[in-house]
């Protein structure tokens, strides 16, 4: 193999490890904000959260996280297996999730998922530039 073919290897292999990190990073940021922006009464709705790779999640958790910390922590070491062209699905199954989704509470009158698909683009944006700039 000549030099330049060496080159060009260690570019594609740098570059697709950029990728890979930034769509780690971008998912979990646009996840993590979905899980802030939540409604916290018990923490009950903030904790059912849940993260799959290739399947929507289903089922209900017991969990009650106020912080959103325990909820961000298993996002985060689902996201660590998201590899390029991977599917992830943020679920929120219990009964009441959509009625929240659409302004049930006052906390999140505009919803959270609706909020951050707007914000999706600077999201990418600054995680690309972080990235980038590695």
């Amino acid at each position: 193999m000549s030099s330049f073919e060496q080159q060009l290897r260690a570019i594609e292999a740098k570059t697709l490890d950029k990728m890979e990190r930034a769509a780690r990073k971008i998912t979990l940021d646009a996840f993590t904000e979905v899980i802030l922006r939540s409604p916290v009464d018990k923490g009950r709705f903030r904790g059912n959260w849940q993260v799959a790779i290739g399947a929507v999640p289903d089922g209900t958790l017991e969990l009650d996280d106020k912080t959103g910390s325990i909820t961000i922590s298993k996002a985060a070491a689902e996201a660590q297996g998201l590899e390029l062209g991977d599917i992830v699905y943020l679920a929120n199954n219990l009964p009441y999730a959509q009625r929240l989704e659409d302004g049930w509470s006052q906390q999140a009158p505009e919803g959270m998922v609706k909020l951050t698909v707007q914000r999706f683009q600077q999201i990418a944006d600054a995680v690309i530039r972080q990235i980038g700039s590695e």
